[in-house]
């Protein structure tokens, strides 16, 4: 089972914020082979939601405030550690910040990883425009209304 955590970045305490920069750089520098720059003075206005198993991180995702990166509430970095896909912990997280989230912003913004678009309709997420790439890795910009 995993056990929900809902922090914003004013409560992190540094070990913690440790390890959501390193689960992050595991996931999308490393294994994803994408150098950027993770770290984009964004999380300090943000929300972390972090999903624990045995007391060690596999799933996060940062909420982001409207006008930080779109006009909405904005989902991303959203992750589950390589080991423990496959286990529906992805849609748990999905669900976790829907219900979290929804009832306050009607419009929830996210620049998503093309091959994960079927993923995100699931969760009434919409593509609109087209294809870009973001750090050289096609994304397409999604919106789920209400």
């Amino acid at each position: 089972m995993i056990n929900w955590e809902l922090v914003h970045y004013n409560n992190l305490s540094r070990d913690l914020l440790y390890d959501i920069l390193k689960i992050r750089q595991e996931v999308f520098i490393i294994e994803q082979h994408c150098n950027y720059l993770d770290a984009d003075n964004i999380d300090q206005y943000s929300n972390h939601l972090l999903g624990y198993f045995n007391e060690r991180l596999v799933a996060y995702m940062r909420i982001v405030p409207p006008r930080y990166i779109y006009k909405h509430l904005s989902f991303g970095r959203i992750l589950v550690k390589k080991e423990y896909r496959g286990k529906s912990i992805g849609r748990e997280l999905m669900k976790k910040a829907i219900n979290i989230f929804s009832t306050d912003h009607q419009i929830i913004v996210m620049s998503a990883q093309l091959y994960l678009v079927e993923f995100y309709q699931e969760f009434n997420f919409t593509v609109e425009g087209k294809e870009y790439l973001e750090d050289d890795i096609p994304h397409i910009k999604m919106i789920r209304n209400g």
